[in-house]
């Protein structure tokens, strides 16, 4: 099984990044297509609009959003299924736009698709 990496839109693709999957809703500010240079988009891995809203008014209750994210990503388990089953070929990298690096959506899917890619 090969890595599954996350990196901010802002900074650049590199070759070792494998297929770039962006996972936020929403396309990120500034951010040309040709520079996130992303393979896929698929919006159902993303944190519904409800649920980006409610964790952008409620930033402390961090294990909340993951259980209710958790639950949005069990609704798509099929499509993630198929992101997940990449990771056999070559590495995934989630690539988000939040500032906060270490309390966001794409923390919540690396764990979840290494979950899922494991059996």
């Amino acid at each position: 099984m090969n890595e599954i990496k996350l990196k901010r839109a802002y900074e650049p693709a590199a070759p070792e990044d494998g297929y770039r999957v962006l996972v936020d809703r929403i396309w990120p500010r500034g951010v040309s297509k040709a520079k996130a240079s992303v393979h896929e988009w698929p919006k159902e891995a993303a944190p519904s609009n409800e649920l980006r809203k409610w964790f952008h008014a409620h930033r402390s209750q961090w294990d909340e959003f993951k259980r209710r994210y958790r639950t949005e990503l069990d609704a798509h388990r099929q499509t993630l299924e198929s992101l997940a089953a990449r990771l056999d070929d070559e590495p995934v990298t989630l690539v988000y736009s939040s500032r906060n690096t270490e309390q966001n959506n794409a923390v919540v899917l690396k764990e979840y698709l290494e979950e899922l890619a494991a059996g």
